[in-house]
C-alpha cells in the first residue's frame, strides 16, 4: 500500500464522522449525529441511545430519548462522497451517510465535511453487503447509487448495486414508500449513471418484479426540468468512461417482495440487453484503472 493511502487511512481512524465497519449502531444514529453535532470527541457507539421513533422497529429502545432523524440518506459505494457531502450542504436539517470499502477514497468526503462543519454528514467504512448489520429496520428514508461500477459481464450481474440481491438487503432499513399510495419522499431508491447497460438492467429488474417506478430518463441533462439534486457531480461522473455524453437517471420504490424465483428469469432476460461501444471501452478502462490501482 503507497505512503499516501496509509496517511489517509491513519486521518479516517482519528475523524468522529468516519466509522469503520460498526456494530450495535442499529437505531442508534440519531443519537451519533447528535454528538458530532455536539463535537463529542471519541463517540462511545456503546453508550448510544436508541431512538423511539423507528415505526415498526425489530430494535427494542427503553430509553426516552429526545433524538430525531429528520430524514436519514445513505450514498452507497460512495467513493469520494461527492453526494453525501453535497446533500449535506442543500439540506443541513437532514442527514447523510457515504458507505463505502476504500478508506482512501472515504478520506476526501469526510475531510471535507470537516473542514466545512457538515455536522450533518457522515462515513461509513464497509463492504455494501453488510449494510443492514448498521441500520434498524425504517431508519432509512433514501438510498443515492451514482456512478456505481456497472459490473458488465453477465458473470457478475449479480453485484450490480441494483441486482435483486441487493434490493432485498435495502428493503430491511429503506422505509417502506411508494410513489402512489405514501409518502414519495420516502423509501426512494435513486440510480444515476452513464452506463446504458445498468440503466436498462435496472429498468429491467423493476418491470420484471413489479417495483414502482417513479421517474426514468436516459438523457437526464437534457430534461427541462432537473431535480437540484442530480445536479451533483462525482468525480467519476466527471471521467465520463463510457464515452456516452448521456447520463441515465432512475427513482423507484422497493415496494413488494422480490421472489427468489424470479432471479433465474432475471438471468436469462438481461442476455437481451445489448452493450454499446461505450460499454467495451468502459471495460477496457476500468480493467487498466483497477491494474494501476493494484
Amino acid at each position: 500500500m503507497g505512503q499516501k493511502k496509509l496517511i489517509k487511512f491513519a486521518a479516517i481512524k482519528a475523524y468522529e464522522n468516519v466509522l469503520e465497519f460498526p456494530q450495535d449502531m442499529q437505531g442508534k444514529w440519531a443519537a451519533f449525529f447528535d454528538a458530532l453535532d455536539k463535537d463529542t470527541k471519541a463517540i462511545d457507539i456503546a453508550k448510544l441511545s436508541i431512538s423511539d421513533n423507528l415505526v415498526g422497529s425489530t430494535v427494542s429502545s427503553d430509553n426516552n430519548n429526545e433524538y430525531l432523524l429528520t430524514k436519514l440518506t445513505l450514498e452507497l459505494a460512495c467513493g469520494r462522497g461527492e453526494y453525501a457531502v453535497g446533500l449535506g450542504r442543500m439540506f443541513p436539517e437532514q442527514h447523510f451517510i457515504g458507505i463505502d470499502l476504500k478508506g482512501n477514497r472515504i478520506w476526501k468526503g469526510a475531510s471535507i465535511a470537516n473542514k466545512d462543519g457538515l455536522k450533518n454528514v457522515a462515513f461509513v467504512r464497509s463492504q455494501i453487503e453488510l449494510t443492514s448489520n448498521y441500520f434498524a429496520k425504517n431508519e432509512v428514508d433514501e438510498i443515492w447509487i451514482t456512478f456505481p461500477d456497472p459490473q458488465l459481464r453477465w458473470s457478475k450481474a449479480k453485484k450490480r448495486l441494483t441486482h435483486p440481491k441487493f434490493l432485498r438487503l435495502y428493503q430491511q432499513f429503506l422505509k417502506k414508500g411508494s410513489g402512489k399510495d405514501s409518502d414519495v419522499h420516502s423509501g426512494i431508491v435513486h440510480l444515476k449513471t452513464d452506463s446504458p447497460l445498468l440503466y436498462n438492467f435496472t429498468l429491467k429488474v423493476i418491470e420484471l418484479y413489479g417495483l414502482n417506478l417513479i421517474y426514468k430518463t436516459d438523457h437526464l441533462y437534457a430534461e427541462q426540468n432537473i431535480d437540484p439534486r442530480c445536479l451533483i457531480k462525482t468525480y467519476y461522473e466527471g471521467l465520463d468512461i463510457a464515452q456516452s455524453n448521456k447520463i441515465h437517471y432512475i427513482q423507484f420504490n422497493i415496494d413488494k417482495a422480490l421472489p427468489l424465483e424470479l432471479d433465474e428469469v432475471l438471468k436469462e432476460a438481461i442476455k437481451d440487453i445489448p452493450m454499446d461501444a461505450g460499454e467495451l471501452i468502459r471495460m477496457e478502462a476500468e480493467a487498466a484503472r483497477a491494474k494501476k490501482e493494484d
